[in-house]
């Protein structure tokens, strides 16, 4: 008879991989994602994978009520964690347990669940709550917009806090079922498809689902009485379209430049690749804000976008975004430029579509009419500031760093990382430096130089750097300005997101 002989230190490993981690190994998720640019945002410790919001909103009050069930998982063995949110909540339930609660800094709920919660657990999380969002600021601001009929919850890079608890991050993107109970002859618009209306005892409710990741920032929801439109694209994406009844003077101009989408779109999958979700629409509500928004499947668009007239480009901009800030995400809020400057770029397309001015002769006007000394070369728009995040040099800057490298490339790299780009990161996140990456390999160039010049220098790239990437090098005057130059300008406060009564904040 032999005896197994077992080491110290193997019995010991043994015997604590049978024993669960104890409290003290548990710890609280961060209180914010980790974005540089704003701290607080999102959350650590699990990861959303789907929320399913059922809520009850009355436009007269702008009473809102509502239960939303988030379905995570744990990323570390937690024992609290953070949700981003604003309303007033009345019961936790984890794992179908009771848990308790607490608020902190300007929109944190910190909930502890009875037991605590190893690595790798799915986790169910349902928050009961109600309020009044527009009562309710956060920094100083609101991102929930009364209307004369109802409300409406839009803004970047935050909107979710106002109307659902959300890990509120770009990093944590997720599926979504919303349903709203709104009075009969009154609407609410949300992202994807309708899945069903049904009116029982005054109240008729709403359901959409969102079935491909997304963004909280892209989740939106608008109550109001609305003239919908729906139809199909010739590709075969089903569109809803909505009009605030009230738009009075803007409303035509509106409408004749959304319904237009299902041809914008199919024109972009030219350069982008097949659109990447399965409904495709617009919504314009009767705010008094200024700008527009790339909510997926669905954009936002403020009624002064169409005080001039019809805006197309602004159309194509959002559109856009459904692949660049859409499909493919910022990895964190610095990296704007890979949402902005496609989107922009997108509009010098559009011209060049239009026979209205031809990419390069955007460009070539862009950087001839900003002299030296402009605060418009400071801003650079691979790393702007969360103070100037959407600053017009984001956009036309960050639009002619596109031309550079079409021109230093060629037209066939060029358009081949327009369409593979998306396809590479789909339905992920990615940053600035992803892109470089990325188009060095396609090319078979080194990049990096270029997109220094372009992008992280807080000056205009000198004469002979212009020179080299082919930009305003035909002529020492001032190129004419483009047939399209005023169209595009319309659209210049496109994402000016109107935190105007917002203090200084610290990020």
């Amino acid at each position: 008879m032999h005896r197994r002989l077992i080491a110290p230190g193997a019995l010991a490993a043994s015997l604590m991989l049978a024993i669960p981690a104890s409290a003290a190994d548990y710890s609280p998720g961060a209180p914010g994602i980790g974005d540089p640019y704003y701290p607080a945002y999102g959350n650590g410790g699990y990861d959303v994978s789907h929320y399913d919001l059922r809520l009850k909103y009355q436009p007269e009050s702008d009473k809102l009520e509502g239960t939303a069930t988030l379905l995570a998982t744990t990323t570390q063995d937690l024992s609290r964690f953070n949700l981003d949110f604003l309303l007033d909540v009345s019961e936790v339930r984890v794992n179908g347990a009771k848990a308790s609660l607490t608020t902190s800094g300007e929109h944190e709920l910190e909930i502890t669940p009875k037991t605590p919660l190893p690595k790798g657990t799915a986790v169910t999380v349902v928050v009961r709550y109600s309020g009044v969002p527009s009562s309710k600021k956060a920094y100083g601001f609101t991102s929930w917009h009364r209307t004369p009929d109802g409300g409406v919850g839009a803004n970047e890079p935050e909107a979710a806090w106002w109307w659902f608890p959300s890990n509120d991050h770009p990093l944590d993107k997720a599926t979504y079922d919303v349903s709203v109970a709104v009075p009969d002859g009154t609407q609410a618009i949300s992202n994807g498809t309708l899945q069903s209306a049904t009116s029982r005892l005054g109240w008729t409710r709403y359901n959409w689902r969102s079935n491909k990741p997304q963004a909280t920032y892209l989740a939106t929801l608008a109550v109001g009485r609305f003239d919908v439109t729906t139809g199909t694209s010739e590709s075969g994406i089903p569109i809803v379209n909505a009009y605030s009844k009230d738009l009075g003077d803007n409303y035509g101009a509106a409408r004749a430049s959304i319904e237009r989408t299902g041809e914008i779109a199919d024109w972009l999958t030219e350069y982008f690749g097949p659109y990447p979700f399965n409904a495709l629409g617009g919504y314009v509500p009767n705010t008094t804000t200024g700008y527009a928004l790339e909510t997926q499947t669905r954009p936002f668009y403020s009624p002064r976008q169409f005080a001039n007239g019809t805006n197309v480009s602004v159309v194509v901009h959002e559109l856009a975004h459904q692949w660049y800030g859409d499909y493919v995400s910022v990895a964190g809020w610095k990296d704007i430029w890979v949402n902005e400057g496609f989107a922009r770029y997108a509009q010098w397309l559009w011209s060049e579509h239009e026979g209205e001015g031809t990419a390069q002769e955007i460009a070539d006007y862009v950087y001839a009419s900003h002299p030296a000394d402009d605060a418009f070369w400071t801003v650079k728009p691979g790393d702007p500031g969360p103070e100037n995040q959407f600053h017009i040099a984001v956009y036309d800057r960050g639009a002619l760093a596109l031309q550079a490298l079409r021109n230093e490339i060629g037209d066939e790299a060029f358009f081949a990382i327009l369409k593979g780009w998306p396809k590479q990161y789909a339905h992920g996140n990615a940053t600035v430096g992803d892109f470089l990456k990325y188009a060095e390999k396609v090319s078979g160039q080194p990049l990096a130089a270029l997109f220094d010049t372009w992008l992280y220098q807080a000056s205009k790239p000198s004469a002979p750097a212009a020179r080299d990437a082919s930009i305003a090098s035909r002529s020492a005057s001032t190129p004419a300005q483009p047939k399209s130059w005023k169209k595009i300008a319309a659209t210049n406060d496109v994402h000016e997101h109107e935190h105007e009564d917002a203090p200084a904040r610290e990020h």
